[in-house]
């Protein structure tokens, strides 16, 4: 099936994310089932309500850009997750003062995970506080995430 590029989906529907204080931090088609999946987050979190309201507002402008021309396909919208890796630098400017995991490639001072509150983020190195101030090259980090307690 032929598809619009993700990259001018998610830019189209962008705005109405705005609109709706969300953000869609990740877009992909799976061609297996036919499905445009959008992963949305907001300050505060992503509840069902939101992802509800965001998959109505997006139906229509959606039928206008029509992203497979003509062909059918299903329509997902869900939170990424509580433990979704940070992928780029406004995901760890979204999360400053927060508590973060980072789990490193290779060990420094004989451990390779860390929790910490997000100090801050200049795009190559991040630096959290976890009773001391610990800094980190980004190229060094295998996963930086929020920190779930459960």
């Amino acid at each position: 099936m032929k598809v619009k590029p993700i990259e001018e989906i998610v830019r189209f529907l962008e705005p109405i994310a705005e609109r709706m204080n969300a953000e869609i931090i990740d877009a992909n088609w799976n061609n297996r089932d036919s499905s445009l999946n959008l992963f949305l987050d907001a300050k505060g979190g992503v509840d069902l309500n939101l992802l509800e309201a965001f998959h109505h507002a997006v139906d229509g402008p959606l039928d206008e850009l029509d992203p497979t021309f003509g062909a059918s396909y299903t329509l997902n919208c869900s939170s990424a997750g509580l433990d979704r890796p940070f992928k780029n630098a406004r995901d760890y400017e979204r999360h400053l003062g927060e508590k973060v995991e980072i789990r490193l490639y290779a060990p420094v001072s004989g451990k390779k995970r860390f929790e910490g509150e997000l100090i801050s983020f200049d795009g190559n190195t991040v630096k959290i506080s976890d009773g001391a101030e610990r800094e980190f090259p980004v190229a060094a980090i295998a996963k930086a995430c929020l920190a779930v307690d459960i």
